[in-house]
């Protein structure tokens, strides 16, 4: 070995490996590779099978070395199967007590997407709900952000600080844009245009939806908010209720009625991954929607976010609505962090304080990067604590939860004067159960989170000091999000296929944006689907809705349609090709002005029974085999010149 290199001081580690279904102690045996003279960070030490994890393959062990000791273990897996217990193919990392006194000769490995994971000072890796609590608050300018912050019913541009608000008419086809007729009490201290201006959708719109559609990354991560502010627009004295839509999920329901009493607006935040090239974002009528009562929005704001964040999370079985974030120790209506301390992603941290709890300031600063969620700076600033000795209680959030499975993250951080006593250690339990044992917390900070925790009712945070412990435990921030399965969407060769007939069409049906099946009872006009996992367009009728333009090739994208209705429009140019459409039994499209040919391979439809294209300009002859196809009702006079 290369002299110059600086041996570790801890070989021959038991290792203890915990999952959900087995416990284990592997000794690590072969020599350690060691660290180049001087070098602190993160390096390889050993490979090793670790068989008891229930996984093909090797898991690695990574050390991160910080001139003494050792300050991290972690394992990551390179296999093909995930383990139980761990996510492929992520990395989970872990703490070793590395501080004085302390040789290192164990490491606790908690790893359980379902319960409970420490991750201190890691490099992270380069993701909605039926109900959401409708926090209200007064909004404060962000930073500069990429994604698109849209100010609705604005007819300009606007620029505050650093961020540039958009008109929305880029973004949406229908509704009204207006000014709301009675200012936000907050209207003062506002950095933001969002609470001036609105769109509403009015009550004699038959549209099913009303859909935003937002360009983005496919696979790309993104935190969705929108914001509602009433005002009086419609002179009623009640804002209405209504529910929001995500692509083919129902997020929420909108009831911002008490928030507008108390002079608030309403927000509802949602983080989800793109399934393809646009984000949809939809406001629809519900059972509660009063009559004469429009759904209206105030602002949109779809902020991607970095591939660490929340990055335990199946986003493309669930998505995740916020249900509070705070930082502790503050008190006031106003969010907590801004400026050069404020969050890269404008993820709004509200006020919390208990009231009771001491309040100590923060002597040293994290990195925010050194955290898988990215908190931002500011929220480790304050925190609450207890005394020495004494146990620290927290009901938060303040609200009682809905029975559901939820994400919950905790924040951590020394207060004191960076120094090498500077760690305090602490059990914390959520509703009298263990979340994490042995939480050493040093100035750098610590984050702890469980994935898929239930809750129910009013939740209890408990921070028990360890025996010995110089101070007592301490709490900087938290975050709860609802883990919400998604609603489906539907199949991507349909998608195109709609979306490609829609922008071929002069005049379609207003909400022909967004998905085009979902959420049930929400499709698009005209568009029946099938209740696959990946819905299926299946039939489509636009009888007499005074559609122009011609008819997409792409509408044989739709390959489980049986029935094409467009009867008495304006539709011109040639009937495409229908082969691929094996399900096709009816196809109407009398009282046209369409023209060309009669396409040769319609005769070949298995299943075609109707075919109607009379009262139209179509010209030369017929192919036999539509003239002969048994069982085919085919109606092509008057009009047209066929022979």
């Amino acid at each position: 070995m290369d002299s110059a290199r600086l041996a570790l001081q801890a070989r021959n580690k038991n290792i203890h490996v915990h999952t959900e279904e087995h416990e284990t102690t592997q000794r690590i045996d072969p020599s350690f590779t060691s660290a180049p003279a001087g070098l602190t960070g993160r390096w390889v030490s050993v490979q090793k099978r670790f068989p008891s994890v229930r996984a093909k393959g090797k898991w690695q062990l990574q050390a991160n070395w910080n001139g003494s000791c050792i300050s991290e273990l972690e394992l990551v897996g390179h296999h093909h199967q995930p383990a139980r217990g761990f996510s492929n193919p992520r990395e989970k990392t872990f703490e070793e007590n590395c501080r004085p006194g302390n040789n290192n000769n164990n490491a606790e490995v908690v790893g359980s997407s379902q319960r409970r994971e420490h991750f201190p000072m890691m490099s992270p890796f380069s993701f909605l709900a039926v109900l959401l609590l409708g926090l209200g608050f007064r909004i404060h300018g962000a930073n500069a952000l990429s994604g698109y912050q849209i100010n609705c019913g604005a007819g300009a541009e606007r620029v505050f600080g650093n961020v540039t608000w958009l008109p929305d008419a880029r973004f949406i086809a229908t509704g009204n844009a207006t000014d709301i007729l009675i200012p936000s009490p907050a209207a003062a201290t506002m950095a933001t245009p969002t609470l001036s201006s609105l769109r509403y959708f009015p009550d004699a719109s038959p549209a099913r939806k009303h859909c935003y559609v937002v360009p983005a990354a496919k696979s790309a991560k993104y935190l969705v908010r929108t914001t509602y502010y009433y005002g009086g627009f419609d002179g009623g004295a009640a804002p209405p209720v209504f529910d929001q839509i995500i692509d083919g999920t129902r997020w929420s329901q909108v009831d911002t009625a008490r928030d507008y009493a108390r002079g608030r607006a309403t927000y509802f935040e949602a983080v989800v991954v793109a399934a393809g090239k646009v984000v949809s974002v939809c406001l629809a009528r519900n059972a509660a929607t009063a009559p004469g009562s429009s759904p209206f929005i105030s602002a949109l704001e779809v902020v991607p976010l970095d591939d660490s964040v929340y990055n335990s999370t199946d986003f493309a079985s669930y998505a995740l609505s916020t249900i509070a974030r705070h930082s502790f120790g503050h008190d006031g209506g106003s969010l907590v962090v801004s400026g050069d301390a404020g969050d890269e992603f404008s993820r709004y941290w509200e006020p919390y304080s208990d009231g009771t709890s001491p309040v100590v300031e923060s002597q040293g600063s994290v990195a925010p990067g050194a955290f898988w969620n990215r908190p931002p700076e500011g929220v480790f600033r304050r925190g609450v604590t207890a005394s020495r000795g004494d146990v620290l209680e927290l009901h938060w959030p303040p609200a009682p939860l809905p029975s559901a499975t939820y994400y919950l993250a905790l924040y951590f951080q020394d207060n004191r004067t960076p120094s090498p006593l500077s760690w305090r250690v602490f059990d914390v339990a959520v509703n009298g159960e263990a979340f994490f044992a042995g939480l050493n917390v040093s100035t750098a900070g610590s984050m702890v989170y469980g994935a898929q925790w239930p809750l129910s009712g009013q939740t209890n945070i408990t921070l028990t000091p360890a025996p010995g412990s110089p101070v007592g435990p301490v709490i900087n921030a938290a975050e709860l999000l609802m883990v919400v399965p998604l609603g489906g969407r539907t199949h991507p060769r349909d998608v195109i296929g709609m979306e490609t007939l829609a922008r071929g069409f002069v005049n379609p049906p207003s909400d022909w944006s967004g998905d085009p099946c979902l959420p049930v009872g929400n499709s698009w006009t005209g568009v029946s689907c099938s209740q696959d996992p990946l819905a299926r367009v299946t039939a489509l009728n636009l009888t007499n809705f005074n559609v122009g333009g011609s008819i997409s090739d792409h509408i044989a994208n739709l390959t489980a349609i049986s029935s094409i209705w467009l009867v008495g429009n304006n539709l011109t140019g040639q009937i495409p090709d229908t082969s691929p459409l094996h399900h096709l039994a009816d196809l109407h499209l009398e009282n046209n002005q369409l023209t060309g040919p009669m396409p040769p391979l319609l005769g070949d439809l298995p299943k075609l029974q109707q075919l109607f294209v009379q009262s139209n300009n179509l010209q030369g002859p017929i192919p036999d085999n539509l003239k002969n196809k048994p069982g085919l009702t085919f109606q092509y006079t008057p009009g047209n010149n066929l022979s």
